[in-house]
């Protein structure tokens, strides 16, 4: 239990010297973690496919820039994840930008950026996209995302293959004619297909490619679709909990040769694109949280710590029927023996905020230091880190023997200055006044 398992340069002894340093909570980014996912990601892949990181899945500029360093590229779904992907100095070229409800600006921001696609998911988008590039004169690259009539299981989560509001049913696309033609100012590039995430199977990720692969192919000859790019979504999960382990890497890449060559010797030019944000951030972050109080209740033991699921919502065991934890160590003594079982809440003034149920942890003390393992993926940026007004915790990203700190934590003056204080006073009326008038 000494060394922390997925981590590179992060040590329980690095993590207590970062908490004293930083203060608590934090998250920490093992740098060399990040860089180590996306070697793996790629080797398991074909030789033509091109990674794009996820910034939904941890947007912090650092850990982008780091992965930009290595040659990811970007796939963003904002304005700030855009201007973050630029800012982090990936090349316009290298970025895509998808969601199913883009508004107006985002949309004149991808044009202006000049990125490589925006990825419509209606018609009605494509429609708007159009008259945008007609009034600047120049084209706009899309990819059309495409919901399929049928996706392969094996997916923690569906996106696609169900009514979804992500892309243009299949029939839908297939019946919909030269589309070309209907949107001149459009250079309609190629097709987009995201069939599911969480994926922890080689063979479902292996099928849901076949699968995308095919459909673009389909849609090209019905629509007049180019194939200039196929992106095949991607959704590679992590083991979380107990009972669940990693993906087969070796049968991962076997697999993905098989469908993608043949598709690769047939289109030559294509640019393969495949997503992948929980697997290059999961594994690379700790999420650091310091031991309050320590207490029982009705027969349980307690350890309230001053971290919570307002940082790390992920931890409540979303979409899951039983709660089940992430991996959990006592870092403070991390060679020392589980005595019994804990619960891990935070400070927040619901029952819902429990970091981990009945885990297996030593005796807690005040002051010591418990770190919920990847965590680097959908932690604060997807948390209700504003409730009870507590705010973003910090990150620091370790890379080379260096801690970086890449956020700062939110102070009170942070969180207040987003906010319009009025005088009421003056107006000299009372509750009771304001009620009588309103009742008359």
């Amino acid at each position: 239990m000494g060394a922390l398992p997925d981590n590179d340069e992060v040590t329980p002894a690095l993590c207590a010297e970062l908490a004293d340093r930083f203060g608590t909570p934090l998250y920490v980014y093992d740098g060399g973690t990040l860089v180590r996912s996306l070697a793996e990601l790629t080797g398991a892949l074909h030789p033509a496919m091109e990674v794009f990181y996820s910034l939904k899945a941890n947007p912090n500029i650092s850990v982008l820039s780091l992965l930009a360093a290595h040659g990811a590229r970007a796939e963003v779904s904002s304005l700030v994840e855009l201007r973050t992907a630029l800012a982090a100095g990936v090349d316009p070229a290298d970025i895509i930008f998808l969601g199913p409800g883009k508004t107006a600006y985002e949309l004149a921001a991808c044009l202006d950026a000049g990125v490589h696609a925006v990825v419509a998911e209606s018609f009605e988008e494509l429609a708007e996209l159009d008259e945008l590039a007609a009034r600047a004169g120049r084209p706009v690259r899309v990819l059309v995302r495409v919901n399929p009539a049928e996706t392969a299981p094996g997916s923690r989560l569906a996106m696609g293959g169900k009514p979804r509001q992500f892309g243009i049913d299949e029939d839908q696309v297939l019946a919909a004619g030269d589309l070309p033609g209907r949107h001149p100012h459009l250079l309609f590039a190629g097709v987009h297909g995201y069939l599911g995430t969480r994926i922890l199977d080689h063979t479902t990720a292996v099928a849901n490619t076949a699968q995308v692969l095919d459909l673009a192919e389909r849609v090209a000859a019905a629509t007049g679709i180019g194939l200039d790019t196929v992106d095949v979504g991607g959704g590679l999960g992590v083991a979380y909990f107990d009972k669940e382990t990693d993906l087969d890497l070796a049968a991962l890449r076997e697999g993905i040769h098989a469908v993608v060559e043949p598709f690769h010797r047939r289109h030559p030019g294509t640019r393969l694109l495949w997503e992948a944000g929980r697997f290059l951030a999961a594994r690379a972050g700790i999420y650091l949280t310091r031991v309050r109080y320590v207490k029982r209740s009705h027969g349980q033991r307690f350890a309230v710590t001053d971290g919570g699921t307002h940082h790390h919502m992920a931890a409540v065991g979303i979409g899951s029927f039983v709660k089940r934890n992430f991996p959990v160590r006592a870092l403070s003594r991390p060679d020392a023996p589980a005595t019994g079982l804990w619960q891990l809440t935070g400070p927040l003034c619901t029952p819902n905020d429990l970091i981990a149920k009945d885990v297996a942890l030593p005796d807690l003390a005040p002051g010591d230091l418990v770190g919920i393992l990847r965590s680097g993926a959908y932690g604060p940026s997807a948390s209700p880190v504003l409730f009870l007004s507590h705010g973003h915790p910090a990150e620091v990203l370790v890379h080379d023997g260096t801690a970086y700190l890449v956020r700062s934590r939110d102070e009170p003056a942070d969180l207040l200055r987003q906010q319009h204080l009025h005088d009421f006073s003056a107006t000299g009326s009372t509750p009771a006044d304001s009620l009588q008038r309103s009742t008359r």
